[in-house]
Formats: C-alpha cells, structure tokens, sequence
C-alpha cells in the first residue's frame, strides 16, 4: 500500500499485490517518477517485486540507464539493493539484473550521491547473486573499481565493513584482490568491525566478523602484503623472492589498482616514500614522470609514461585485462596511516529500514 502526494488512496505502503494499488501500478497514467517512488519505499512487499515495477517502468518508454530524479539511482542500482536479505528475493533480483544487462544496463554507472555502481550496492546489501550476475557481464578489471563513500576501497571493503560474508566470498571467488589497500592503508581484512567493540546483543554478528576477516586473511597469500616489508635497495636477492611471492617478474603485463594496465619495469624501496614500491609503464602518456621522483632514476621510460603505485595495489593482468587501459586515474597514498577505530553504524544497515541512508534508496543527504 502507499504514501505518496500522487495517490488519492492513502496506505501506509505500497503492496503489488492488493487490488487497488495494482490499479495504479498498471495505470498508463502513473508517471515513471512515481514507479521510482514506489521503488523507494524499503519494504518487502516492494522490494520482492523489483521485476513487475522495473518492467512498467521501462514499459512507459524510460531507457534501461535512466535514473532516478532524487537518488540518481537506475534501475540495475536499485536491483541490486532489491535482493538485500529480509527484505527482497535474491532470485528474482539476479534474473531481473540479467535481463536488465541484456537489454543495455551499464554496469558501470555510479549514483552521484553515493558514487557507487551496481557492484558496490550488490555488495553494500549482501547479495552474492547478484556480485556473479554483474562481474559475469563486467570487464576484469571492474572487481576491485574503488568508491568514493568507502575511501576509495573496493566492493570487497565494502562487503567486509559491512559484515557481508556471501557478498565477499563471491567477489573472492571472481578475483577480487584481498591485498588491496584503501586511501587509508587498510586491506579489506583491516575494515572488519573488530568482534570485542561489539555489544553482546551483537553475538551474531561478532561471529560473523570473526569468520569474515579469516576468510579475507586466508585469501591473502603468504607475504603478498609487501608493503610492511622495508628492504635495503641494494639486496636485490630478497626483493626478487618478494616479487616472486607475488607472481611477478619485471617486464610482466600488470593492473594498477584495479584500474590501469602497464608494464612492471621497477620493483622495491624508494627514497620518496617507505614500503615496497612499483614502478610501472604506461603505454600512453597518462603518467606522472618518466621512470624518476626527486632526481633518483628507478626505470627509464618516455616522459609522463611512468607511474609508481605500493605493491599491494597492483596484479598480474591477465589476456583479457590487457585491452582495458582507459580507466580514470588511480589515488595512491605515499604513507600508510595507522588503523582507526571501525565504525559500527553499517554493520546492521542491510536489516534497517534505510529511511535514513540514501544508499537504501532514499533522500539523500547532502
């Protein structure tokens, strides 16, 4: 049943299911800003029929890409959200989301309110479905795309921060980086609520945290957080085994922060900044220098073609990856900042109402 300024029949919410309300979902009449409305409401009866008001919505002429006028979220965002435990259905989330991708749903669109794209909110909302369903159709390099709201962390912060254990496994299982720090130096392990800041009331979740963080520390292989290593430059034998713990070999085809594809050309300690560092050429002049910082020669390359980014932040790129080399800019933070106190407040967010939260769907605030 329903609330909204539009309607003549007041309800307290929306349900697809009774006859009058069906009588406004399926009136040629009711507008594509007020389906959005109806999208909002955070209840299940709503939710769980995200494929009967996605398909009026797209039946009165709105394009699959088209959003939302006060959240700026598309219809694949708030699918992805739909499938959210307790409140949607993860079936019909995923083949809706598929049907959306097939008809030209881009993956990659972000709310501007949130900066989030349709991973970040499958994982935001513990929807291990629906992470399959998006990185089935995504290119490699989408899996660790960084958000904004989460300082610049993954989909698997995200899914860590907030005690999302299905969402996690999944993105682990389709080569989402463990080692990947965020602009706070933290790893996705590093971003699980600690289980003793939690109330009793919190048990569940206490052990949930608990196997969460041993899930994304067993994900991590042995010594592939190289940044807490700091290495004399001149033993080149240890920074060779390091480097091999990793996989990597110089010359070797790597992705950068999840985001750009170059070629390793430098591996190990700098003078600007402590850790274990890589120096990387880019095939086209989106660099920052030419293989130098400070006056010191770490690998030559063409001007504006080098770029030096921590080791934990950058991977092997596969055959397919290597075709994707125009993303957007990376941040990289030149020191790791110790660990601050984890807060709570999303831990319960995928059970809420969300009238609170505009990644729930609602007024966002700004």
């Amino acid at each position: 049943m329903c609330d909204f300024f539009f309607f003549s029949i007041e309800f307290s919410f929306f349900d697809p299911n009774d006859a009058s309300c069906q009588d406004i979902l399926f009136d040629p009449s009711t507008t594509v800003s007020e389906l959005f409305a109806i999208l909002r409401q955070w209840v299940p009866q709503v939710q769980q029929s995200i494929d009967v008001i996605g398909h009026e919505i797209l039946k009165r002429g709105c394009n699959v890409n088209d959003r939302d006028g006060l959240t700026d979220m598309t219809l694949l965002h708030y699918t992805c959200k739909s499938g959210a435990q307790g409140i949607g259905d993860a079936d019909t989330a995923a083949k809706f989301a598929s049907h959306l991708i097939d008809i030209g749903a881009d993956i990659s669109l972000r709310s501007r309110w949130t900066n989030m794209n349709a991973l970040h909110y499958a994982s935001y909302f513990d929807v291990p479905e629906l992470v399959h369903v998006i990185l089935k159709a995504s290119k490699p390099k989408d899996v660790d795309a960084t958000c904004s709201d989460f300082d610049f962390g993954t989909a698997l912060h995200i899914a860590a921060s907030n005690l999302c254990l299905g969402a996690a496994r999944s993105l682990l299982e389709n080569g989402a980086n463990p080692a990947f720090r965020d602009d706070k130096g933290h790893t996705p392990a590093d971003v699980v609520p600690d289980p003793i800041d939690m109330p009793l009331e919190m048990a569940d979740a206490a052990a949930v945290a608990k196997e969460i963080k041993q899930v994304l520390l067993d994900a991590v292989p042995l010594l592939r957080d190289l940044s807490t290593f700091v290495l004399p430059k001149q033993d080149g034998a240890l920074r060779n085994t390091l480097r091999r713990s990793a996989g990597l070999k110089l010359g070797d085809r790597v992705l950068i922060a999840g985001q750009k594809v170059g070629t390793l050309r430098f591996c190990g300690p700098t003078q600007f900044a402590t850790g274990q560092w890589a120096g990387i050429e880019m095939d086209e002049s989106e660099g920052k220098n030419d293989g130098s910082v400070g006056g010191v020669q770490y690998f030559k390359c063409s001007p504006k073609h080098g770029i030096f980014a921590p080791l934990s932040k950058i991977r092997r790129a596969n055959e397919t990856m290597r075709t994707f080399i125009r993303s957007s800019s990376v941040k990289t933070s030149t020191s790791v900042k110790s660990p601050t106190k984890i807060d709570l407040s999303r831990v319960t967010s995928k059970i809420n109402t969300g009238e609170s939260d505009p990644r729930a769907g609602t007024v966002p605030r700004v």
